[in-house]
């Protein structure tokens, strides 16, 4: 039923349930479904609930990687975190926004009036080069194309056992084999890596138990900072829907409304479907709002259906980045990308990254004349990870454009 639904799976369990708490069987196993705030809390509870022997093999075969900081609790996952937070986290978040903003105006200058452009697929390219160039990772410009597609195909092919999951763990094990090489050369001199890049700092770490990391589970680290920062790609291919869809943002992204690029970030990352819910299991006998969570179960953390809840966002179904003006956001409340403190839980430590980008890439969208052709913007709940149909297709204009020239497209996004 999971692979059926997506997105709407446990929602959908949730409001059947008399107490929003849902008791089922995934995979095989025993599971519980919780959603809100007070719920994402008792889930980042180490003393409640483990990451470690929760993630499916597929999702580690092709998503994060074996051996990853995904699947490590405790002490030894602190020490993993905190080289992630030095990274991905302060000053040198900035050097990397630098990188895309110069990625992306090259590829827009390479653009010809009257081309057309897929935004998704032009987003990781772009997104690729930058994220490559600031972890020191030698890439060449024709490079760039395949080295995109499998960090994409790492992302889109970690919830299905169909093509995109076979073609995801293919480029898990190529992307592996050569960054693995690479961190070998480096530690053995015959490579160099820039000072305080991502390669560097990897292949230089030493883990709680004081030894260096094996130069897969490296490469697989080195991944899970280029990887999850290619996924921005979605929402990239977002923001141009949200746009199209809702022309007023566009022009008040245009007109630099003081805020606004950063509550539209984090509206479209409410908004639009990501990863659907996030699970861990049990670390012992456990009760919630009454009900008992045996040893062992798993624990599920609906993360669509909170970033949905009506009770945390009146009218959800409305994209209105207005309400994130002024609005404080709670470590539990707004949880695309997981909740919690990312310097001590396993929240993603790559949103400050992923927010940064949209910020400064947004905009620059929001600048560019271009049409949007008739296509399939349709976003299919039932695909996880969701995306446009078409990647949207736009259009670079030959001359300026208004929204009444436009040709009609497909549109919307399946709600529940």
């Amino acid at each position: 039923m999971v692979a059926l639904q997506g997105y709407g799976w446990l929602p959908d369990q949730r409001r059947r349930s008399r107490d929003g708490v849902v008791q089922a069987r995934v995979l095989g196993q025993r599971a519980v479904g919780l959603c809100g705030p007070d719920a994402a809390r008792f889930f980042y509870d180490e003393n409640n609930v483990t990451r470690r022997t929760a993630i499916p093999e597929p999702v580690q075969s092709t998503l994060f990687g074996h051996g990853a900081v995904h699947t490590l609790d405790g002490e030894a996952h602190r020490v993993r975190k905190t080289m992630f937070m030095t990274l991905l986290t302060g000053p040198g978040v900035a050097g990397l926004v630098e990188q895309a903003e110069a990625a992306w105006d090259d590829a827009v200058a390479s653009w010809s009036p009257g081309q057309r452009v897929v935004l998704f697929d032009e987003a990781s390219r772009v997104i690729t080069r930058a994220v490559c160039r600031w972890a020191g990772l030698p890439l060449e410009d024709t490079e760039v194309p395949e080295v995109a597609a499998r960090l994409v195909a790492l992302v889109d092919g970690f919830a299905t056992a169909g093509p995109r999951h076979w073609r995801a763990r293919r480029a898990r094990a190529g992307l592996e084999r050569r960054i693995a090489k690479l961190i070998d050369q480096v530690r053995s001199g015959a490579a160099a890596a820039p000072p305080e890049s991502a390669l560097a700092t990897i292949a230089e770490h030493r883990d709680a138990s004081g030894e260096p990391l094996d130069s897969r589970v490296a490469a697989v680290e080195v991944l899970n900072v280029i990887r999850p920062t290619v996924a921005v790609c979605w929402f990239v291919a977002y923001s141009a829907h949200a746009m199209h869809l809702w022309p007023e943002h566009r022009e008040a992204l245009q007109a630099r409304r003081p805020g606004y690029a950063e509550a539209f970030t984090h509206e479209v990352r409410r908004f639009y479907p990501f990863a659907p819910f996030i699970g861990g299991r049990a670390v012992r006998d456990l009760t919630w709002q009454g009900q008992p969570i045996p040893s062992g179960t798993l624990v599920l953390l609906d993360l669509y259906g909170q970033n949905h809840d009506n009770l945390l966002w009146p009218d959800p179904y409305r994209f209105a980045p207005e309400r994130f003006l002024d609005r404080h956001i709670g470590a539990y409340d707004l949880v695309p990308q997981g909740g919690g403190d990312p310097r001590t839980g396993h929240r993603c430590p790559g949103e400050q990254i992923t927010i940064a980008l949209l910020e400064a890439l947004v905009p620059r969208l929001a600048d560019l004349d271009y049409d949007v052709p008739a296509q399939d913007l349709e976003i299919s709940l039932q695909r996880v990870p969701a995306r446009p149909a078409s990647g949207v297709v736009i259009v670079p204009a030959t001359t300026p454009s208004t929204a009444a020239d436009q040709p009609p497209a497909r549109q919307g996004t399946r709600s529940r």
